[in-house]
């Protein structure tokens, strides 16, 4: 029995492809999530808890630990670690400000939710604010060009909470998910200021283009831009990189849009 076991791993090993035998070096899943959660008990301690941390102490491992998965992940991916200190420090500058986006984030959604008793009901409850708390730390890291940890971070929240938000995402202060499940928002997808969408709602990309041999064409902007103050309402979709939608402007649930509105519209679908 161990030696027909041992064949048959030896031929799961055959049947990999080259780029999938044996990653050394790649960042660790289980532990860019503990990064979530050591930044979690610096940015929002109390209200997070991990491993029994110290707001403190949370943030001494966070930097140790950062630099690792950072070293791993440019490691992995062909550029020298050394630039990996250096990043986690630039990283670390930026919490500030990541907690300044969050706390508009709290505020919109408070303001935007009647069923909201307190913000540390938003904090602990609401997997909106769940996931745009955990994308606002991953774009951080996408705009400094780490490879990796990004994604693992916004595909943590998008399987805690149902709502994918792509890191590479450009999204304003006072952003507002309520409900939530079953959001996209692309890569290329710019969002202003005060922008509230509800449960369902694709920000997408149309059909990619294809090269000579058939192959999507990678990377050029994809996705709609979205003004200040718009809402957006239940499963709407909304594709295209050449899509703006104007300031002030409300899209109605159901609705399929893939050419640009403008300022201040009202578009909702009618059955005829």
């Amino acid at each position: 029995m161990e030696k027909m076991h041992a064949e048959i791993l030896e031929q799961i090993r055959a049947a990999r492809e080259e780029d999938l035998r044996a990653p050394r070096g790649i960042a660790d899943r289980k532990r860019v999530v503990g990064l979530i959660k050591e930044i979690q008990v610096v940015l929002l301690p109390g209200h997070f808890h991990y491993n029994d941390l110290s707001e403190e102490a949370a943030f001494d491992n966070l930097v140790r630990d950062l630099d690792e998965q950072i070293g791993s992940a440019l490691c992995f991916s062909g550029t020298s670690p050394m630039k990996a200190k250096k990043l986690a420090e630039e990283f670390i500058q930026t919490l500030p400000e990541i907690m300044r986006q969050i706390n508009t984030d709290i505020q919109a959604i408070y303001d935007g939710d009647p069923a909201a008793k307190s913000k540390t009901e938003i904090i602990l409850c609401y997997p909106g604010f769940y996931a745009i708390s955990i994308y606002r730390i991953a774009h951080v890291l996408y705009q400094l060009g780490i490879p990796y940890i990004p994604r693992i971070m916004t595909e943590y929240a998008h399987e805690k909470t149902g709502i994918d938000i792509n890191p590479g995402a450009t999204i304003g202060d006072y952003f507002c998910i309520d409900h939530g499940t079953g959001i996209v928002i692309g890569e290329t997808a710019v969002l202003g200021h005060h922008v509230k969408l509800y449960q369902g709602v694709t920000i997408g990309a149309k059909s990619f283009e294809k090269d000579e041999n058939g192959n999507p064409v990678k990377g050029g902007k994809r996705h709609p831009d979205i003004g200040n103050h718009v809402v957006i309402y239940a499963n709407a979709t909304i594709l295209g990189g050449d899509t703006v939608i104007g300031d002030h402007s409300v899209i109605g649930g159901n609705t399929w849009i893939i050419d640009s509105v403008p300022e201040g519209m009202k578009v909702y679908y009618t059955n005829k």
